[in-house]
């Protein structure tokens, strides 16, 4: 039997990315799990190493001896080309063959950032793959702002209107990523990936205040009310520019769409965010 090439997994302690390293490790292939702090190894064949996008001397040491490279980009960069790309050329001139980049759906391959980024992979690669997710289901639970708002008030805050989105279970995103990275066939085409409807804000406060066992209200806001709340946060002003100006396209239907590819790529119906609220009902109850 051919040895599995070995795998890096940036971003290896993140919501995706820790996924990724478990399917991986189960499917039989070696992991370096990536991150600025990385974990100790919580399952055998996972390695975990240093990573840091801001210094380019933990990247070699991280791509030796890889074939195939999950990608995730730093969080709140500005810019995240600037250091994506020089990585890609490096990988490349290291042997790195496949490489799978985490995007998202609100961001097309002719658009600047993220996009460039994504042009790159597809084009200097003979592997690769695209994820594209819609909305995480995971932003109401954890240390997300609308978690807390949730705990605390009793309310989601956004600038979305009555627009409809596909969320989806972060768990989904993973299964379609080890595939992407497992599979002895290259996919090499970007997968959109949402959950099995789309829902407005509203819809997932009703959901949420049923098994909350109180009622949760979604509060409309402006776009600038929006921006305002998130730099409030700490988070930084174009950064938050972006991620109110994407409640605002939400509003206008650019999220209102749902994909077969979770069921497509790993023959399992993606999670409903009814199953996914019953699961996680506890993290709302008072």
């Amino acid at each position: 039997m051919t040895a599995k090439e070995t795998v890096l997994v940036t971003g290896g302690t993140g919501n995706t990315g820790r996924r990724i390293v478990s399917g991986l490790a189960a499917a039989g292939f070696p992991v370096r799990a990536a991150a600025r702090r990385p974990a100790p190894a919580s399952a055998e064949r996972v390695e975990g190493v240093r990573f840091d996008w801001e210094d380019a001397s933990t990247h070699g040491a991280a791509l030796d001896g890889v074939r195939r490279v999950y990608l995730v980009a730093p969080m709140t960069a500005p810019d995240p080309a600037a250091p994506m790309l020089p990585f890609l050329r490096q990988a490349r001139r290291a042997g790195v063959r496949r490489v799978v980049l985490l995007s998202s759906s609100a961001i097309a391959e002719t658009d600047g950032g993220l996009g460039e980024v994504h042009r790159a992979v597809r084009e200097q690669f003979p592997e690769w793959a695209v994820l594209q997710p819609s909305w995480f289901m995971q932003n109401f639970t954890g240390d997300h702002l609308h978690a807390g708002s949730i705990r605390d008030h009793d309310e989601i805050v956004t600038a979305a209107d009555d627009g409809r989105i596909g969320f989806v279970d972060v768990q989904d995103i993973a299964e379609v990523g080890v595939r992407t990275l497992a599979d002895e066939r290259p996919h090499n085409t970007a997968h959109l990936i949402t959950g099995p409807e789309a829902l407005s804000y509203a819809d997932v406060a009703a959901v949420v205040s049923a098994v909350a066992g109180r009622r949760i209200h979604h509060r409309g806001v402006s776009y600038e009310a929006m921006r305002d709340r998130l730099a409030a946060t700490g988070m930084p002003g174009g950064f938050a520019a972006v991620l109110a100006g994407m409640d605002r396209s939400i509003a206008k239907g650019s999220e209102d769409r749902v994909s077969p590819a979770v069921e497509e790529v790993t023959g399992q119906s993606p999670c409903s965010f009814a199953d996914f609220a019953a699961a996680h009902a506890s993290v709302w109850r008072r």
